[in-house]
């Protein structure tokens, strides 16, 4: 764990994702903001126990956003402490399984390793009616938390949230930038310190992206942590996010450059046509010559069989194969519909907006 101010304490994560405990001013409480990925809850729970006592429990659970590596140990969590969660009236959406978020932009400028990786991640959407509350909009204040107020930041997601205490000029910024270099997967896992874009694929709005940047920066924060990436303290903090904002690097191609998606209180409203991902064309050649040296192969070890077949008059029975793309798909889109995570669907699977008349 990492103090990035006085009551104010990072978790990190698989070395990638980042929670924070936030001391209250009233002694003996304090707030969970963000919850880590699916199956984080032991490590937030154990973390917590060992920086205040065995048994403690926030008096609530704060969400930046409701993507999975924020959101994705919220329920669990929740139900183990007895606690509300809190997000965005803009989250609720995706956070009550009504819509999931716009499909991540593999073919995004600068979008690095992560652009990769963002090919295999299922569409994100949570079921948390029964415990996640709407931010009251009607007053900055951060609820349970006197003294730091709350900036919609989106771009990133609709109903992001940063958190900024004026005291001491402490900033948790969530994924409106990160204190890491989001292209490179090696300064990710050395945590080298670097305010840069943060997620570049899952930013359906590049120009909100650079005005919540620039917003935070006018804060001049003196020590900042975000969703990912490790605590920058002092100067550095300052200059690092007020770089950023003078010279946003807006990407020149990709998704939701041009053009970004529409999102209100119900869920995406409107997608701007995919752009053509020719990666998986590639893939698809390499796949296609591995398989055919795995068919030729399984011909020449058939005929082995074959042969042996022959010398005893048996015959072997054909059996079914062992994956069934239609029972896969359908439980693909069970498990959206329900708002669990999920493994990533199958290309069938993908083709359908579950809630809205919009194709991926």
């Amino acid at each position: 764990m990492n103090q990035v101010a006085a009551g104010v304490t990072q978790l990190q994560i698989q070395r990638f994702v980042n929670v924070y405990f936030v001391e209250s001013s009233n002694p003996g409480e304090w707030v969970l903001v963000d919850t880590g990925l699916p199956g984080s809850e032991k490590d937030i729970i154990a973390a917590a126990d060992a920086l205040f006592y065995p048994g403690t429990h926030p008096t609530a659970i704060l969400l930046t956003h409701g993507h999975m590596d924020h959101s994705g140990s919220a329920r669990a969590l929740a139900e183990h402490w007895n606690v509300p969660v809190l997000a965005h009236p803009l989250e609720l959406p995706f956070l009550q399984a009504k819509a999931v978020y716009p499909p991540a932009d593999p073919t995004v400028d600068r979008g690095g390793s992560l652009a990769f990786v963002a090919r295999f991640f299922p569409p994100q959407s949570f079921q948390l009616s029964n415990v996640v509350q709407p931010l009251a909009l009607d007053s900055d204040e951060t609820p349970y938390l006197p003294g730091w107020r709350w900036l919609h930041v989106p771009g990133h997601a609709p109903g992001q949230i940063a958190l900024f205490r004026a005291e001491d000029r402490t900033l948790l910024g969530a994924d409106a930038f990160a204190t890491a270099n989001h292209e490179s997967v090696p300064s990710l896992l050395l945590q080298v310190p670097k305010i840069s874009v943060a997620g570049a694929p899952f930013n359906y709005n590049w120009q909100q992206v650079r005005d919540s940047v620039q917003t935070l920066a006018e804060l001049v924060p003196h020590a900042v942590g975000c969703g990912h990436g490790p605590v920058i303290q002092g100067p550095e903090a300052a200059v690092g996010l007020r770089e950023l904002a003078n010279n946003f690097p807006m990407p020149t191609h990709g998704r939701y450059v041009a053009e970004p998606a529409v999102i209100d209180a119900e869920g995406v409203q409107y997608l701007p046509p995919a752009p053509k991902d020719t990666l998986p064309a590639k893939a698809a050649l390499i796949g296609a010559g591995v398989a055919l040296a795995a068919v030729a192969g399984v011909a020449l070890l058939g005929r082995g069989k074959s042969e042996g077949t022959k010398s005893t008059g048996r015959k072997t029975a054909a059996k079914e194969p062992a994956y069934n793309s239609k029972v896969y798909d359908l439980a693909a889109r069970r498990a959206r519909k329900s708002g669990q995570a999920s493994c990533a669907p199958s290309a069938g699977a993908l083709d359908e907006y579950p809630y809205k008349e919009v194709r991926f």
